[in-house]
């Protein structure tokens, strides 16, 4: 990135923190702070971490004097954030963290995969509230500013959760360690929870299979480890009779039985396969890593994304459906600015849909500042009314 560039997206920022209403997360004193900033003498931007503040005005002043491309904090409380090792900084506790980012999903353009993280991002807020007992009020939905969403969960009774108890949670809304004959022997009526989902994708990959033709039925049971031929064709016999248990009465299918056994546990087994995939549908797909992490640092929300130029945007769960990242998420205004794009680009932005050819076009702010964070142009001249 050229420094016109980087001067370029410093004072664009620097207009937003003078005038933005920024927010800071709880316990602001037990609270690690880490910066990263826009400096063309170091394009491998370096962390400036193990930073403490005793008040969120303090926290704005340190941004908007010196204005960061990215601004983040510690979800773990310290007893001292600012000392510079780990062990030195005294561990009290953390919030409960979710990281949905579209990447994990699929790869398309750019407004696609933000509707897909945004589908994800729906399951999981229902699943923590409807499934798991954690109330709205203790829930902050942050789009990240980049390709997704991150979820703050600050209910007390998790603050202490350990890296294990974290595991068994991000496990449970991933679907992760799924034991089919406990799933279908749980009784319940509840439209919600893996029962009621192991249940639905059971159905429908039988449904596949029996639309099938036998001689190709009997040869995808029989790749199944564990699967030899009498048993899949003892599986294909019962294949209707199973496929109305499903429907009327789940509790009846038992895995005490051989056959049934064989072939459920080997759809399991099959990571890569269909019956798989089809679960994972079903799953909220949280990156496990962040979740499980004690000690992480997020973007702080209402901050900048260095890589985008988009607001770190806080919402309620109950407002993250109308949300669209690409007009509510934008702070920058439609003034002219002169870029020298360095790939073609199709992408739709405040409403409107732009199609740009690779050179020096003109574009509005707003997608200026977007497509220089990217890296994907350079400022190449200033801006009119």
């Amino acid at each position: 990135m050229k420094a016109a560039t980087f001067e370029f997206l410093r004072q664009r920022f620097s207009s937003y923190y003078e005038k933005a209403l920024l927010t800071v997360p709880p316990s602001v004193p037990q609270r690690e702070w880490a910066f990263v900033f826009f400096d063309p003498s170091s394009p491998d931007t370096r962390m400036r971490r193990h930073l403490g503040f005793e008040t969120k005005e303090e926290v704005f002043s340190y941004i908007r004097s010196l204005v960061p491309a990215h601004v983040y904090y510690s979800t773990a409380y310290y007893a001292r954030p600012g000392a510079p090792t780990m062990q030195e900084k005294e561990w009290l506790g953390a919030d409960l963290i979710f990281d949905l980012d579209a990447d994990h999903l699929m790869r398309g353009p750019y407004d696609r995969m933000l509707s897909r993280v945004k589908e994800e991002t729906l399951k999981l807020i229902e699943m923590l509230t409807e499934e798991l007992g954690f109330p709205e009020r203790e829930i902050e939905v942050v789009f990240s500013g980049g390709r997704g969403y991150h979820i703050h969960v600050r209910d007390p009774r998790v603050r202490d959760f350990g890296s294990n108890e974290r595991r068994e949670i991000i496990d449970y809304v991933c679907g992760i360690g799924l034991d089919p004959g406990r799933v279908l022997s749980h009784q319940t009526h509840s439209p919600r929870g893996w029962h009621y989902r192991y249940i639905d994708a059971l159905a429908e990959y039988l449904l596949w299979l029996e639309s099938l033709e036998e001689k190709e039925r009997i040869a995808i049971l029989t790749s199944m480890e564990g699967v030899g031929k009498t048993t899949a064709e003892e599986f294909n016999r019962r294949l209707p009779t199973l496929l109305s248990l499903l429907s009327t009465d789940p509790g009846r299918i038992s895995l005490r039985d051989a056959v049934l056994s064989r072939v459920i546990r080997g759809l399991m087994g099959d990571r890569e396969g269909k019956f798989p995939a089809l679960l994972r549908e079903r799953a909220a797909l949280a990156d496990e890593p962040v979740t499980t992490d004690t000690k992480r640092l997020i973007r702080m929300p209402t901050s900048l994304h260095g890589g985008s130029g988009f607001r770190v945007t806080p919402l309620s769960p109950g407002e993250l459906a109308d949300f669209d990242p690409l007009v509510d998420a934008v702070v920058f205004g439609h003034r002219e600015v002169a870029v020298d794009l360095q790939v073609p680009l199709a992408m739709p932005l405040l409403g409107s849909d732009f199609r740009l050819e690779k050179g020096q076009v003109r574009v509005p702010e707003a997608l200026a500042v977007f497509l220089c964070c990217r890296g994907i142009a350079e400022f190449a001249g200033g801006s009119k009314a």
